[in-house]
């Protein structure tokens, strides 16, 4: 028995950031985020709304597509660093609010690599009890920059995308390599120093303590390249499938240049790889499922379809897996 997406979904909030409005702010020039990052605009949540308002309908949308009875949902997977409160999870939540009466959820924060953990565990759930699962990865990233940090500030942003896994007959669809990998020796690169047990909250911490910071961006580049590339040979062989036979290169969408410097890696031409950081930046785990779900609903996803999906973020926590539909 193998597993196949069954639904896409993906929400994005209204409020659109442009580029010029970031540049006035930090005092850069007209055009240089744009050259740098291959971004143009990013989203960010309204006040009002919590990291679940967005997984919502994210889901919402996927469960539609897969038209599914929602009492059959049995895992709901939540891949996030933003959730509505640091305790309880917001998984259980997520699948009340859904209506999934006999699903079991639970978060995971695999930074900008949580969906393919997630969907890694979906599939072998989906596999081992022949059930369907719910995978949503969303973020409000807005709300863990610091606005005078150039680094973080021109990326990221926020977002939610979702798909459906459900048990299928068809031989080899479903996960058919992985490679899950992690680099602690560049834990440092990305972080938010306060607010867990190492530091934890105390008054007078200081505001930027509990933002993003990204302490060297050469190196988060050159170390994600690597990290994202060779996963995906890993993945590859491990599928026992060469990137020829790959009909998509989707990549966490982490900005035009890592994008592109992993497609040369791979020796993926161009009109091989999904995109979506240009109008909607670095949303973390959310970027991929987001892209897929932009992909299917201009008809670029079909069923027999192999795609290859890699992702590198904080942690430094990784991974690739190709998946066939």
């Amino acid at each position: 028995m193998g597993s196949t997406i069954a639904g896409f979904g993906h929400y994005v909030p209204e409020q659109r950031v442009t580029n010029p409005e970031i540049e006035a702010r930090l005092g850069l020039e007209p055009g240089w985020i744009l050259r740098r990052t291959g971004i143009e605009e990013r989203r960010y949540a309204a006040p009002g709304q919590a990291l679940t308002d967005l997984a919502v309908p994210a889901a919402e949308m996927a469960l539609q597509a897969a038209g599914i009875d929602r009492d059959a949902i049995a895992l709901t997977l939540l891949a996030t660093s933003t959730p509505d409160h640091p305790l309880p999870p917001s998984a259980p939540l997520l699948a009340h609010r859904l209506g999934l009466g006999n699903s079991g959820g639970i978060d995971l924060a695999g930074a900008c690599a949580g969906f393919l953990y997630a969907l890694t565990l979906a599939d072998g759930f989906a596999r081992t009890h022949g059930v369907p699962v719910l995978v949503v990865a969303a973020n409000i990233l807005s709300r863990r920059i610091n606005p005078s940090e150039r680094g973080s500030s021109i990326l990221f942003a926020d977002a939610a995308g979702a798909v459906v896994l459900v048990p299928a007959r068809e031989p080899g669809t479903g996960v058919r390599g992985a490679k899950l990998a992690t680099d602690g020796s560049a834990y440092g690169l990305i972080q938010i120093t306060g607010g867990g047990s190492r530091r934890p909250f105390a008054p007078g911490m200081p505001l930027e303590d509990t933002q993003m910071t990204i302490t060297d961006g050469r190196a988060v580049f050159t170390r994600a390249v690597e990290l994202m590339s060779g996963a995906a040979r890993d993945a590859l062989a491990k599928a026992r499938c060469a990137i020829g036979d790959v009909d998509w290169l989707v990549p966490h969408q982490a900005n035009g240049r890592i994008v592109a410097a992993v497609a040369r890696q791979l020796a993926v031409p161009n009109e091989k790889v999904l995109t979506s950081f240009s109008g909607y930046g670095n949303s973390s785990a959310a970027t991929i499922p987001l892209t897929l779900s932009l992909a299917s609903a201009q008809g670029k996803i079909a069923a027999g379809q192999s795609l290859l999906m890699c992702a590198a973020g904080a942690g430094l926590t990784g991974g690739a897996v190709v998946y066939r539909l």
